[in-house]
């Protein structure tokens, strides 16, 4: 078992309950500033006389910087106070959000997406860690889940508030508006965030040695398996949405919109069961339900209401799977929690990376309902290696 570090005695409760909602609530500023772009690009690029092509390619560049940071938090991080580090993990989003906001040209856009993929990067590779170290081991999986509630708002809402208010207000304005937001962050992690002081450094060596046990191999496929058959699917909603339902602009908000507030039931219902210990069950049904959903997305698409019903149901299963394996994580990993999550961060943004192309190949080959079935395929797959979950487990200790 783990040992934990002893945080403060009294405010106990109060003081770790803070320091949760705290980092819960950097982690939708940090979903917020990678989604908002999404629904930005047409005036980005306009903007800054770049293609729509190339903005994407800035909007990615974060992803890749994500997967680098995640990589090389755990062995930096290993000689500072963590405090300090989750800290330095919110700096970064506040100069990345001020250099956006402010960005004269494409070349400074993608400096400050970089920074973003930093702070991604190194804020997620930690959080399990870090809620390993503040809470009680039992209320583990509850601390995870609002953390995963400030991904789910920030899913829910970026894109949407972001294509509005830059409507109206311009792109500029919706980065430069979370600034504050990200400035309060800040002040409430540093009132809130107890000494975490550094332990032994970690080398890189011990974060590809996690590779070495059978079941953290086979977690880590598994996990690039569910996530790159959820993306491959989910980046090319929009398309098959506007081609094969015939939505409007209005109508694709409200679907998206839906398909972002059921993140909210998802991520409620995996922290309810996961106190039960249904932990396996659920990484073995969850991406087999997500793919039947997504299958009947494609059989019912045709019809407005059906399409409605699907991304509901699409939004909070989806929602779920983080929360199942971030407990995953807290459980089979404890003996090395930052270079886990590091590791499976990097795992999560390389699926991302990879659904995401594989996605737009079946599109430009196929149909616009090719992603689907392929990001449908990839989900049964993660199901059946998963099995029953025997192979997730660490081997009993002598």
């Amino acid at each position: 078992m783990m040992k934990r570090s002893p945080v403060a005695p009294t405010s106990a409760k109060a003081g770790v309950g803070s320091a949760v909602a705290s980092m819960a609530f950097c982690v939708a500023m940090l979903i917020a500033s990678e989604f908002m772009p999404v629904s930005l690009l047409t005036p980005i690029a306009n903007d800054l006389h770049a293609t729509q092509g190339m903005a994407g390619q800035a909007i990615s560049i974060s992803g890749l910087f994500a997967v680098l940071a995640s990589l090389f938090i755990a062995p930096i991080s290993g000689r500072f106070d963590r405090r300090h580090v989750l800290m330095s993990m919110t700096v970064l989003l506040l100069v990345s959000l001020v250099l956006i906001a402010l960005a004269p040209n494409f070349t400074m856009l993608m400096v400050a997406r970089a920074f973003l993929g930093v702070a991604v990067g190194g804020f997620w590779s930690l959080s399990t860690a870090t809620v390993l170290r503040l809470v009680p081991e039992d209320q583990v999986p509850k601390a995870l889940g609002m953390i995963f509630m400030g991904n789910a708002i920030a899913t829910a809402f970026a894109a949407p508030v972001g294509a509005y208010l830059g409507g109206v207000l311009g792109w500029r304005v919706v980065f430069g508006g979370l600034v504050p937001l990200v400035l309060i962050n800040l002040i409430w992690q540093a009132k809130s965030l107890p000494s975490m002081p550094p332990r032994a450094t970690i080398p890189m060596s011990r974060l590809f040695g996690l590779l070495k046990r059978r079941n953290v191999a086979i977690g880590m496929a598994a996990v690039m398996l569910t996530f790159a058959g959820a993306f491959s699917a989910f980046t090319y909603f929009r398309p098959f949405l506007e081609s094969e339902t015939g939505v409007n602009a209005d109508m694709l908000s409200v679907l998206l919109l839906s398909l972002g507030l059921a993140g909210f039931v998802g991520t409620h219902f995996a922290s309810t069961m996961l106190h039960r210990n249904h932990l396996y069950s659920l990484l073995r049904w969850l991406p087999l339900a997500l793919a039947a959903v997504t299958l009947g997305l494609m059989e019912l698409g045709h019809v407005f209401w059906g399409a409605a019903v699907m991304m509901f149901s699409w939004g909070a299963l989806n929602a779920a799977i983080p929360v199942c394996w971030s407990t995953w994580l807290a459980r089979e990993i404890q003996d090395e929690p930052e270079s886990g999550g590091g590791l499976m961060v990097a795992s999560i943004q390389l699926a991302i990376m990879f659904g995401g192309a594989f996605g737009g190949q079946l599109l430009d080959q196929i149909t616009v309902a090719a992603p689907l079935a392929g990001g449908a395929g990839l989900l049964v797959l993660s199901a059946l290696l998963i099995g029953n979950g025997a192979r997730l487990r660490a081997p009993a200790q002598g």
